[in-house]
């Protein structure tokens, strides 16, 4: 009971807060369906207990807050609930619709105790800002922003964004750096928060990064494993996507899941459902330039040979042709040497018989005139000096001259001249 003093009724703390307990309690017979958003689950793992932070945001401002409980055996049936349906636990960071009465302590304060949470509401609240954020960036001509960049023939220089711990970035790197045929891809790894709120400004910003140093880069890769449809609502955000779709060069998305795609997948430049696809797409791009080049050089190699045979085979040809052309010509030589030679002979023999004629001919008019003949048939000559005298003049008086006969030499004396 208050008590009175100086005319001024007084209530104890415990009488207030007692007060205000019962009539809330009064107010508040039901259970109520409320809509919040769960910053913090704060479940504390040796009592089974979660205290959650529930708080409602306009603009991105706190407008409200308050805190709740969720007592250990509620919580084990809504998260079993959470698992099956969206593949993943209840978390931080999302909007839920929870069955929760209002409760007052004096000792622990206003409260709401959660008694259920509905699964299918997260979902729908996941698909609600997914078509928003779909139709504004078809609004502003965003969306096919990244899908219609270029994509360099060879991706050689890779910027990933992800956790160093990740399953999916380990998987993905042992596909690339144990491929059968070699191929090199550089990587650069950029860390940063994959999951829940707060992982869309660490993603924002690392891209941010990248984009300061996009000369020595071909394309950026997101990277993470699986997860379940909670766990990937922050793909849906809209500043996440908008910042995807009009960065400068092409962005791949490798997020394991087996659900629909997020908004961030839609807008990247190619979406693989799995890390280990996405180091698949990379060698293939790889395997679409080095094919090409193999077939052009064995076609090279076997367009060189097969000149070089048709070459070889036409050099025997010719060589054939020139032996043979050569044995006929040789052989018509021959043939032609051997005419002249018969001809040759035939005419020098012609020539030396004639010639032997003509000879014995110019013998007999030489014996003809010869001196000894004609000293035979009464002829003579005679001499001075060793000349022939053809002249009286060559003589004079006194002069001894020789007589030359037949048979032999008189010497003369020559006594006058008339």
């Amino acid at each position: 009971m208050p008590e009175v003093v100086e005319n001024k009724t007084i209530f104890s703390l415990l009488e207030v807060t007692k007060s205000i307990q019962k009539t809330i309690a009064d107010r508040y017979k039901s259970l109520y369906w409320i809509k919040a958003e769960m910053n913090k689950l704060n479940h504390y793992k040796h009592s089974g207990h979660c205290y959650p932070e529930l708080v409602e945001k306009k603009d991105g401002k706190i407008v409200a807050e308050i805190r709740s409980i969720l007592w250990k055996t509620d919580f084990e049936r809504i998260n079993q609930q959470f698992i099956q349906l969206l593949n993943e636990p209840l978390r931080d960071g999302i909007t839920i619709l929870f069955q929760a009465g209002v409760s007052y302590d004096p000792l622990y304060g206003l409260s709401l105790r959660i008694v259920d949470i509905d699964p299918t509401f997260v979902l729908g609240e996941l698909e609600k800002e997914k078509k928003e954020s779909i139709a504004q960036l078809h609004k502003e001509g965003l969306f096919d922003a990244n899908k219609n960049l270029p994509f360099p023939m060879v991706p050689k220089r890779l910027a990933i964004i992800s956790v160093e711990t990740s399953k999916g970035l380990s998987d993905f790197f042992k596909i690339i750096a144990h491929n059968p045929w070699g191929y090199k891809i550089e990587t650069t790894l950029y860390p940063a928060l994959l999951q829940g709120d707060k992982s869309i400004p660490s993603i924002i910003r690392q891209l941010a990064v990248i984009a300061e140093h996009l000369e020595k880069y071909d394309a950026v890769a997101i990277i993470r494993g699986g997860g379940g449809e909670v766990g990937l609502s922050s793909y849906n955000n809209y500043a996440l996507a908008k910042a995807i779709a009009i960065f400068p060069i092409p962005i791949l998305t490798g997020i394991g899941h087996s659900t629909n795609e997020t908004v961030s997948e839609m807008v990247a430049f190619k979406n693989a459902i799995t890390p280990s696809e996405l180091a698949d797409f990379l060698i293939q791009k790889f395997h679409n330039f080095a094919i090409p080049v193999d077939q052009a050089q064995e076609r090279l190699v076997f367009l060189a040979q097969e000149t070089f045979g048709h070459q070889r085979k036409q050099l025997i040809e010719f060589a054939q042709i020139i032996s043979w052309n050569s044995k006929q010509k040789l052989s018509s030589e021959q043939h032609q040497i051997q005419m002249l030679s018969q001809r040759a002979q035939l005419f020098s023999r012609q020539i030396l018989k004639e010639q032997k004629e003509t000879l014995k001919g110019i013998e007999r008019i030489v014996n003809m005139a010869d001196p000894k003949l004609l000293l035979k048939k009464g002829f003579s000559i005679t001499r001075i000096n060793g000349k022939a005298i053809t002249s009286q003049q060559q003589v004079n008086e006194g002069d001894t001259i020789e007589t030359s006969y037949a048979d032999g030499i008189l010497s003369s004396k020559i006594i006058s001249k008339t």
